[in-house]
Parts: C-alpha cells; sequence; structure tokens
C-alpha cells in the first residue's frame, strides 16, 4: 500500500470511526429521550384518566346525593335506591361503578352479578394484592387510586386496572369505579414505535449522508493523490530540464576554459618546441634555443596550473581529504586575501552530509563569494552554515550595494545555477536584497530525503 493510499486511508477511517461514535451516541441519546417522554406522556396520559375517574365518581355522587338527602324514603329503601342508580350508571365502552360494605362484601356488580353478595375481604388478584381491603383503606382516607388486575367484559380477559374509590358516609359503604390499562398501554405501545420509526429513518439519513461523505473524501483524495501525481511528474520533468540545463552551463564552462586556457596554452607551448626546434635546425646560439625552451617550460607550468584549477573547481580536493569545513575555511581566507573583505564565518554542523550536500554548500559559497566580489563592493561578510533538525541552513550576507528589483538579481548566470543547484537536490532557495542594504542568499537543503 503506498503512502497516498495510507494517507487517504488516515482520513477516511477517524471520518469513519468517528461519525459510527456520533451516530451511536446520539441513537442512545435519541433513545433516552424516546424513553423519557413515552414516561412523561404516560404519565400523563394515566393523570388525565385519574382525573377523568375523579369527575365519575363525582357524578356518580351527584347522582345518589338526592336519595342520600331524602328524607321520605327509609333507610332501607334509601340503599335500594342508590343500589340501582349505581348499577344503571354507564360511562365510555367498559365503564361501572361497584360497591362494596366496609367488611368487603359486594353489593353492586353490573358486570359481574354472581359477585354481588359475596365476601372479598380476602379476595386476591394474579399478583397476590388484596384489592377490597386496599380499595376501602384509600376510601377511608377521602379519595384514592389502586392499582390491581381484574377481568374485562366481555371477554372476561385479565387486564391491569387503576381504581378510583370513596367512601360513603352514611353506610361507610365504599363507592369506585375504574379504568383498564390496556387501550392505555396500547397507545404508549404506537407512540414507542412511532418514535423507534422515526429514530430508524434518522439513523438511516444519517447513514446515507456519511456514505456519500466518505465516497466523496475518497474520489477526492483519488482525485488529489492524480494532481499530485501529475504535479510531481512536471516537477520531475523540469528538474530533469534543469539539471540538463546546469550540465550543459558546466559542459559549456569547462569547454570554454579548456579552449581559452589549457588549449592556448599547449598551442603556445608547441609553438615554442617548434622554434626551439627550427632555431637548432639553423644552428642557431645555444641561447636562442635554451630562451625559447625555458618559456615552453613556463607555458607549461602555466598549463598544470590550469589543469589543477579545472581539477579544484571540478570538485576540490580539500573536500575529499580535509573535509567541507576546512575546504570553506580556505575559501574563505582566499576570497578575504585578495578582495580584503572582512567575512565572519561560521559552520555549525554535528552531523555527516552527503557528498552531494558537501558539493552543493562549496558551490553556493563559492558562487556567493564571486557574485560580492564582482558587483556588492561590500565592506563585510557573514557566512554561516547550521544545522536545523534535519536540514542544512545555508546563509550569506553582505552590507554591499544591494538591488531593489529581485528579477534584476534573478537574471544572473550565477544565481540561476545557485537556484537550480538547490533545487536539483530538493532544497529551496531564498534570496533577499534591498538596495543600499546588501544582499542576503539562504538555502535550506535536506540531509535527510523528504517523505512524499
Amino acid at each position: 500500500m503506498g503512502l497516498k493510499s495510507k494517507i487517504i486511508l488516515l482520513a477516511v477511517v477517524p471520518l469513519i470511526a468517528s461519525t459510527v461514535i456520533i451516530i451511536y451516541l446520539s441513537l442512545q441519546s435519541a433513545r433516552e429521550l424516546a424513553d423519557e417522554e413515552l414516561s412523561i406522556y404516560e404519565f400523563n396520559l394515566i393523570h388525565a384518566k385519574k382525573e377523568a375517574l375523579k369527575s365519575h365518581i363525582s357524578i356518580a355522587l351527584s347522582a345518589i346525593q338526592p336519595i342520600l338527602d331524602s328524607d321520605t324514603l327509609s333507610d332501607e329503601e334509601a340503599k335500594a335506591e342508590v343500589k340501582k342508580v349505581i348499577s344503571r350508571l354507564r360511562y365510555g365502552e367498559d365503564g361501572y361503578f361497584y360497591i362494596y360494605s366496609s367488611t368487603g362484601k359486594n353489593l353492586v356488580h353490573p358486570t359481574q352479578p354472581e359477585l354481588v353478595g359475596k365476601d372479598l375481604w380476602d379476595f386476591q388478584d394474579k399478583s397476590g394484592n388484596y384489592l377490597i381491603q386496599h380499595l376501602l383503606a384509600v376510601a377511608k382516607t377521602g379519595g384514592g387510586f389502586h392499582r390491581y388486575f381484574w377481568e374485562k367484559p366481555p371477554y372476561m380477559d385479565v387486564e391491569e386496572k387503576i381504581g378510583y374509590a370513596v367512601m360513603i358516609d352514611r353506610w361507610h359503604w365504599m363507592l369506585g369505579t375504574g379504568l383498564y390499562l390496556g387501550d392505555v398501554f396500547l397507545e404508549l405501545s404506537k407512540a414507542k414505535a412511532n418514535m423507534d420509526a422515526n429514530i430508524r429513518r434518522s439513523f438511516f439519513s444519517v447513514s446515507v449522508v456519511v456514505t456519500i461523505t466518505v465516497i466523496f473524501v475518497i474520489l477526492l483524495g483519488l482525485a488529489i493523490n492524480l494532481h499530485e501525481h501529475k504535479l510531481a511528474d512536471s516537477k520531475l520533468k523540469a528538474l530533469v530540464q534543469r539539471f540538463m540545463r546546469l550540465q550543459v552551463s558546466e559542459r559549456r564552462r569547462f569547454s570554454r576554459e579548456l579552449h581559452d586556457g589549457i588549449n592556448q596554452l599547449l598551442v603556445s607551448c608547441k609553438f615554442r618546441i617548434e622554434l626551439a626546434s627550427n632555431k637548432l635546425n639553423r644552428d642557431q646560439g645555444k641561447e636562442a634555443i635554451e630562451g625559447e625552451l625555458l618559456k615552453a617550460g613556463e607555458l607549461i607550468n602555466l598549463t598544470i596550473q590550469e589543469i589543477r584549477q579545472i581539477s579544484h573547481d571540478l570538485r576540490p580536493t580539500l573536500l575529499d581529504d580535509l573535509g567541507l569545513d576546512t575546504a570553506l575555511s580556505a575559501l574563505v581566507d582566499q576570497f578575504s586575501e585578495r578582495t580584503k573583505v572582512s567575512v565572519n564565518y561560521c559552520f555549525d554542523v554535528s552531523c555527516g552530509i552527503p557528498d552531494e550536500i558537501e558539493i552543493a554548500l562549496y558551490r553556493l559559497s563559492q558562487e556567493a563569494l564571486t557574485n560580492i566580489d564582482k558587483h556588492a563592493q561590500a565592506s563585510h561578510v557573514s557566512l554561516h552554515i547550521k544545522q536545523s533538525r534535519q536540514d542544512l541552513v545555508f546563509e550569506c550576507l553582505d552590507d554591499g550595494l544591494g538591488c531593489s528589483q529581485e528579477s534584476a538579481l534573478s537574471k544572473g548566470i550565477g544565481l540561476i545555477n545557485m537556484r537550480e543547484r538547490v533545487a536539483l537536490i530538493g532544497g529551496d532557495f531564498f534570496l533577499e536584497s534591498q538596495k543600499g542594504k546588501g544582499t542576503k542568499v539562504r538555502a535550506i537543503l535536506p540531509i535527510a530525503p523528504k517523505m512524499d
């Protein structure tokens, strides 16, 4: 797997992981919120049902109050009338009222008349609840609610029910009614199903958005990767062209030096030797022949010096023999001795330097000092080479004439060679100059190869 593919994965995987975590937390939060809303809805719904039960009891009490207040009816007649009225009262589809004595005896039960007259004090529902005792207990407190299980007509299936009971104080009877909670639970179940459906739809929508986003990121990464490949190819082509131009320039310079220097010296030497030979053939004086040979020897010495200089320019022997620091010190000393310009030289590098970096630094220093000598008219120069993490920083600063236009500086063949030499080894080249304030040449050269 390539590095760019790994980078794309590093972008996509955290996105997917964070999105999954966010979706999970959102779903958990949505479920918790839904449960809380259902609890509130259930509480409000049951509270409304309780209030309705209290209202129904109030209506029933209002219906029998004239009988309780009547002075014309005997006690037994009044009891019979109350039972009759209560047994006939209905509300909703399955709403009815019942009456129990204080001892737990059933007096009125419209839906289950077989219970009338039975003592249900010790009756327990399927959960073990003594429901008549509990209903009487809450009724004696002035009215209250109690949940229990009871048969629901017409199929007499056992369902949970909430009852509300009060006391008829005249005879210590308990008057009650109740509401089956099956419909309430069904309504709550529908509400929960709707909430779950909304959560699922939200999850699906988020999943679609995440999938589209991931696909977009991958496509964008591939597009960037393709663009980077094209850009890298163009940079490589430009780098090859720079290398070829630099190579052609070096060869042209080398050819010119051979032609204008060594070739001319050798031609002159050959001419002197031929003159000496001609004089020898004509039996001219010994002194004349020796003079020509001496001049030929001088030309040979000049040729040797010229060859040494060219060899030094191609690859200074001091770099191989004594290292970069010593070679640069010698170069600076020669520059100071030749130009009488003060140079502050500093070399602060503790790591090993590759050969191509060494020769690049030497050539940069050589070219920078040459430009200062030719154009700057400086009185002081600072040449610093220091290490910064995985880079070497080259700085050459002079206090010469400078230039206000960088384009005028960049046209020089020396600066072009410096810029291209730095680019060939993957470095960065900077040039700063102000008229009357000198020029600063700065280059950052990587010690280790740069990662793509």
